[in-house]
């Protein structure tokens, strides 16, 4: 049986940097992905938006490491040439009733860090953005885009400059937790054990986690899944920030991002869906749309969405049940040596990635 020193499950943009940051300090390391190539689950299907860190609990982790991680990756695209694009974005109130929950947007950004917003007046906002609707907006300037894919290769040529590698195509049947190793078992009956392993499964992650022989089930949260849809604007974008309305309880809302080829798209709305799988975007879906863009952009013309794409967010609350924050459990948590879960890691996971790989690297 092969031996390894750590094994990393899962290619997205988290568990490719939870590697990197791993192999960086000298230790051996396997990723395992079951599919075919690097990145194809929530890491290319999500809106590439570098986060300011503006929205989550005061000392959470999605602010601690959406804050931390925005300032990594900035660096880490500049130095590597990755495209990314500090191109600002707009919270803005469409109505008297929201003005107030501008304020309480910024303190919130203030507790965490995040020192840079700006209240803007309707007249203020519609300078920078001249077809913007408005009541008031808040301005976030360190808010950007990133590319995505083109980030994750990079990850994965440091973890492979490092000695490390990807090994595809690789699902996991099973695990067994011992004390000194745990024997992972795979779908073709090939076993491996490793010192530690990291579950950085993504959707799947709770999944996996059950199969775990030697961890306890009560430590895995329950799984759900919460699809995000996106339509797609023909034609130029009509502004040069990112939009957002203020945030709804489930998510931020249909927001306006851009790409860094200056496409236009719309979303992600929340759809609760029974599996992780559901990615068809339903076209009249986007009927519901319009009326959303045009309370801040009343020049959306009828017919300019088509269907984009669809992302899951991987949730460890029910709808309806208060969002919960990015839950990392170590032995400390759950007892097993050598074992750490990455559940719930949804947004701001990729402006927190770098950071999360720090993390767990320091709790393993």
């Amino acid at each position: 049986m092969d031996q390894l020193d750590c094994v990393v499950i899962g290619a997205g943009v988290v568990g490719l940097a939870v590697a990197r940051a791993l192999a960086l300090q000298g230790r051996e390391v396997m990723v395992l992905e079951a599919l075919d190539a690097i990145g194809t689950g929530t890491s290319s299907r999500n809106s590439e938006v570098i986060h300011a860190g503006i929205y989550y609990p005061q000392g959470s982790l999605k602010a601690r490491l959406c804050v931390e991680g925005k300032e990594l990756l900035y660096n880490y695209c500049a130095a590597r040439g990755i495209g990314h694009r500090r191109c600002g974005k707009l919270i803005v109130a469409t109505s008297d009733a929201q003005v107030a929950q501008l304020q309480g947007i910024i303190d919130k950004a203030a507790a965490n860090g995040v020192r840079d917003l700006a209240l803007l007046t309707r007249e203020q906002a519609r300078a920078l953005e001249p077809q913007l609707q408005c009541v008031a907006a808040v301005h976030s300037p360190s808010t950007g885009i990133v590319d995505s894919h083109a980030l994750m290769l990079s990850l994965q040529g440091d973890l492979e400059n490092a000695g490390g590698f990807v090994v595809l195509n690789s699902p996991l049947a099973q695990a067994e937790c011992a004390q000194g190793a745990i024997t992972l078992i795979a779908k073709d009956g090939t076993q491996l054990q490793a010192r530690s392993v990291v579950n950085s499964a993504g959707l799947h992650a709770q999944a996996l986690a059950r199969r775990f022989v030697g961890l306890a089930a009560h430590f895995v949260p329950p799984s759900y899944f919460a699809k995000g849809n996106y339509f797609t604007l023909s034609g130029r974008s009509p502004f040069a920030r990112l939009i957002y309305p203020v945030p709804e309880a489930a998510g931020l809302g249909v927001h306006l991002t851009i790409d860094l080829g200056g496409q236009a798209k719309f979303g992600p709305d929340v759809q609760w869906v029974s599996s992780p799988d559901d990615l068809q975007v339903d076209p009249a879906r986007g009927n519901a749309f319009y009326a959303e863009v045009r309370k801040y952009w009343p020049g959306l013309h009828d017919g300019a969405l088509t269907p984009g794409y669809a992302g899951i967010r991987p949730k460890i609350q029910a709808p309806g049940e208060a969002t919960r924050d990015f839950l990392i459990q170590g032995q400390a948590e759950h007892g097993v040596p050598g074992l750490v879960n990455l559940f719930g890691i949804e947004s701001p996971g990729l402006t927190s990635a770098l950071a999360i790989g720090e993390y767990v690297r320091r709790l393993l």
